[in-house]
């Protein structure tokens, strides 16, 4: 991540499922009589049960750089942002980082557990290599040793047999946080080259667990092509991961033709305006429908803009996030759809098993009575959580089907998740 001040830029800084989102505010108005005002738009799209889209493997978020007493979760936070039912979020990765300190590595374990015990599943990025393996013998800025390759290698697989052995084994581990930023806190600068050599060279010596690369600040193309352009480097990569910090939210198609997942796995804003969070909304539905990622991480899970707060109570934004995470569980696999006939109105599915999601964006201000046709698949069944500038994840009453389709009514600037029963 970009950290504009060190540690603490963060203080300034299977069923299928049918989720929608709607980016305004309005009374809530349906054909499942839920009330409110009479809609003036109307749309139709057609979900395609056959047509499937890449699995999705989660939602997450970073405990990175929490010190005791300051940001490190108690039970009943881990509770909220990992549990599923009413009131909580529904995350199932947990970002963590590697630290060469034994007090940050004990902090991060403690972590690290808590969110496995609770079903999450665990990956850590390093800020920089032990200052050692560095030109500059420092943790700051520099560049790893040329003859540090397999040294440092050794050391990423070292962190994840430590964790394993104490009861936390990861899931991944990252070679560098943002190789391609040179900020003045712990960091490690990699050009694309470097970074493929390494992997080319070295990666087979990370064997404690899958390998991840080159999480940029940047959502850059040509950087991470110029690793996947090397088989044998290729080879050797699991997972590319990426922030959306420039760059855009766009397909890496070298990527997926290599059968590599990608993974967003930082992106943060400070800005808790309603709009804003809805925004949120919308970047996670790009980053499935757009760039075809398989996870969406976000930045700390417990900062006054985060999904808790420092309360350690649910965000809005959490709320928003929780549409998302709380229905579409990981490997969940996400459903082609016809162009929905209004724009303004976003819309992504999804199934668990054999149960459907749905989830729509209203980018405008007038509800929309949206008609949701499957085709492909038969269908029971469907209940509503909305959230709106006044609503948080709130349940609605039962929807029937008739037709293989059902009609709802979506209040402007509000998102709504359809779960099939």
């Amino acid at each position: 991540m970009i950290i504009k001040n060190k540690y603490f830029r963060g203080l300034q800084k299977l069923p299928v499922i049918v989720l929608i989102l709607f980016v305004s505010c309005s009374k809530k108005g349906s054909d499942n009589n839920t009330g409110g005002s009479t809609p003036v738009l109307s749309a139709e799209v057609t979900i395609l049960a056959n047509e499937n889209k890449q699995v999705i493997q989660g939602f997450g978020c970073a405990t990175v750089f929490a010190p005791p007493n300051t940001s490190s979760l108690i039970n009943e936070e881990f509770d909220r942002l990992f549990g599923s039912g009413t009131g909580q979020v529904g995350l199932n990765l947990l970002r963590i980082r590697i630290a060469s300190d034994d007090a940050w590595r004990a902090t991060e374990l403690n972590h690290a557990k808590a969110a496995i015990q609770r079903g999450a599943k665990v990956f850590a990025s390093p800020w920089s290599p032990p200052a050692r393996m560095k030109t500059n013998n420092n943790i700051i800025g520099g560049k790893l040793i040329p003859d540090s390759g397999a040294a440092y290698a050794r050391y990423l697989n070292d962190f994840a047999l430590y964790m394993a052995s104490n009861g936390a084994p990861l899931y991944a581990v990252s070679v560098q946080n943002e190789p391609d930023w040179e900020p003045n806190y712990e960091s490690c600068v990699w050009t694309a080259t470097e970074m493929r050599d390494f992997l080319k060279d070295q990666g087979s010596l990370v064997t404690a667990t899958r390998l991840m690369a080159p999480e940029l600040v940047n959502n850059n193309q040509t950087y991470v092509n110029t690793i996947l352009s090397d088989d044998a480097a290729a080879a050797n990569l699991d997972i590319v991961g990426t922030h959306l910090y420039g760059g855009g939210i766009i397909e890496n198609q070298l990527a997926s033709n290599k059968g590599k997942e990608v993974w967003m796995t930082e992106h943060l804003d400070t800005n808790v305006t309603y709009t804003a969070n809805l925004n949120t909304a919308i970047e996670i539905h790009e980053c499935f429908t757009k760039a075809n990622f398989n996870a969406y991480i976000w930045w700390y899970g417990k900062r006054f803009y985060g999904p808790i707060g420092q309360d350690g109570i649910i965000t809005k934004r959490g709320y928003i996030i929780s549409q998302f995470a709380r229905f579409i569980k990981e490997g969940a696999v996400r459903l082609g759809s016809s162009a929905n006939s209004r724009t303004d109105v976003l819309i992504s599915a999804y199934r668990n098993g054999i149960k459907k999601v749905v989830v729509a964006i209203n980018l405008g201000a007038t509800d929309v009575k949206q008609k949701i046709i499957f085709q492909g698949t038969a269908v029971t069944s469907f209940i509503p959580y909305l959230t709106t500038s006044a609503k948080n994840a709130e349940q609605g009453s039962i929807i029937a089907i008739s037709d293989n389709s059902f009609t709802y009514t979506i209040p402007g600037k509000s998102i709504v998740t359809l779960v099939e029963q």
